[in-house]
């Protein structure tokens, strides 16, 4: 059994009009294959799109506050632009695909990140505005779109039971562009310094990866018809209250990842007095793990159930939390970069076990409705999918809100104590609704392909 994918030519690729991936015979046969394809070139564009979003995070190290005139704040306010900026892309980037094709929209996604590099590239030096850098910052939030696109095409390429895996895979790999640029950032700043010089090596060596990304995307990518005007689905979405409940708690998971991912150099600089290149050593250690250990949270959520990987992980968040609280009061660099780094590392798990949660309380859903099950299958992929969009831009809001919380922390008191109160409070906050909304009150289904009776909780 063969796909048959029709050509459109270069411009509008191909697409499969028939794409079946819960039939296990069409998915073992060729399915998987074509899946995989499109999995790998995804997660290929996505790191990129990382990287180039948490690019101004870097930069900061670059830009010294007497050549830039930047203080504590500034440089806060500034890594949040492009968090803010991209939140609010993702849900148009969701849309994107159902519009123009999932594979059409990773090609126009990639070229797009050549935008925020190229200007940046001729424009920082000494002496430009602060206006100016705010700009630059907001245009590199494109690369913060890039994610939704991405999960909402893979979601559609998978079938249920390979969905954790894959999707953790998809999105695991692109967070691990946060690590990979800040890592770089180390190297040139190690070797070659600061300042413009070491800008534009940096940016010099994302612009050609950008392309490489867009021409691969174009090349080995695929459109799913099934998936295409499917804008319906969007409105579907925003009407359910599961779709608000997941994006609350992907704030807690995705939310600190990205949040922290912006803020951890400059922190370790202002509490604790590191170097530019002192922070940039030990910063990228933890996206680093976060971004391994999420296709864990999704492989561990196919097996355990979403929902009590989820419960858990906030537990340990809120300990972690603690950690970092207790590190700042004692002025302990090692136990505070622990606590840090446990936060990066448990928010990565539930970023994998939140986006699993998605297609499968929508599945359960479905099937617990009365509706006759293909139709119930093909509602929850549809409108999972657009939940993913939707939760990947809510929870992106939550890395501004973690940049903003950091800043008025340290213009108050010098620290960041206070943040941290308030996010080992919204952690607690995160566990009770997983327990009171998905662990005490389930919904109860039966699985046509297991004849098992399933239920909120268990997925």
């Amino acid at each position: 059994m063969a796909v048959a994918a029709r050509s459109e030519g270069l411009l509008r690729g191909r697409w499969i009009d028939d794409w079946r991936p819960e039939d296990e015979s069409f998915w073992q046969a060729t399915g998987r294959r074509v899946a995989n394809r499109n999995l790998w070139f995804s997660v290929f564009s996505e790191h990129i799109g990382f990287s180039i979003w948490t690019l101004w995070s870097v930069l900061v190290l670059f830009m010294p506050n007497e050549a830039f005139g930047l203080d504590v704040a500034g440089k806060f306010f500034l890594v949040a632009m492009p968090t803010l900026v991209g939140s609010v892309l993702r849900l148009p980037y969701t849309m994107a695909v159902a519009v123009f094709g999932g594979r059409n929209w990773s090609v126009i996604a990639a070229a797009l990140l050549l935008v925020p590099t190229v200007l940046a590239a001729f424009v920082v030096e000494p002496g430009v505005s602060y206006t100016t850098l705010m700009v630059l910052a907001a245009i590199a939030g494109v690369g913060g779109g890039n994610f939704a696109s991405s999960m909402t095409n893979i979601n559609a390429f998978f079938p249920e039971k390979h969905k954790g895996a894959a999707l953790g895979l998809n999105a695991g790999g692109g967070n691990l562009g946060v690590a990979v640029i800040q890592l770089l950032g180390l190297l040139i700043l190690a070797t070659a310094g600061g300042g413009v010089t070491g800008i534009r090596i940096l940016l010099g060596i994302y612009i050609p990866l950008i392309v490489i990304a867009t021409l691969c995307s174009a090349l080995f990518m695929d459109n799913l018809s099934s998936v295409r005007n499917d804008t319906g689905a969007l409105a579907e979405a925003t009407k359910d209250a599961q779709t608000w409940i997941l994006s609350f708690l992907y704030i807690g998971t995705f939310g600190s990842f990205i949040g922290y991912s912006f803020a951890f150099g400059l922190v370790l600089q202002n509490q604790f007095g590191r170097s530019p290149v002192q922070a940039a050593a030990v910063t990228f250690i933890g996206p680093l793990l976060g971004s391994l250990i999420r296709p864990v949270g999704g492989w561990l959520s196919d097996r355990v159930g979403g929902v009590r990987v989820t419960f858990w992980n906030f537990v340990a968040m809120a300990v972690a939390t603690l950690i970092c609280i207790v590190a700042s009061g004692a002025q302990s660099l090692g136990l505070f970069v622990t606590g840090f780094t446990l936060l990066f590392i448990t928010s990565g798990i539930g970023n994998g076990s939140t986006y699993k949660m998605i297609p499968s309380i929508f599945r359960t859903k479905a099937l617990a409705s009365g509706r006759d099950t293909d139709e119930a299958l093909l509602w929850a992929r549809r409108v999972s999918g657009a939940v993913i969009g939707i939760a990947g831009a809510v929870g992106a809001f939550g890395g501004l809100l973690i940049n903003l919380a950091f800043r008025q922390s340290f213009l108050a008191v010098q620290s960041g104590v206070p943040a941290f109160w308030a996010f080992l409070a919204f952690y607690a906050v995160c566990f009770v609704v997983t327990y009171v909304v998905y662990m005490r009150r389930p919904k109860a289904a039966t699985d046509p392909t297991t004849g098992a009776t399933v239920s909120y909780a268990s997925v």
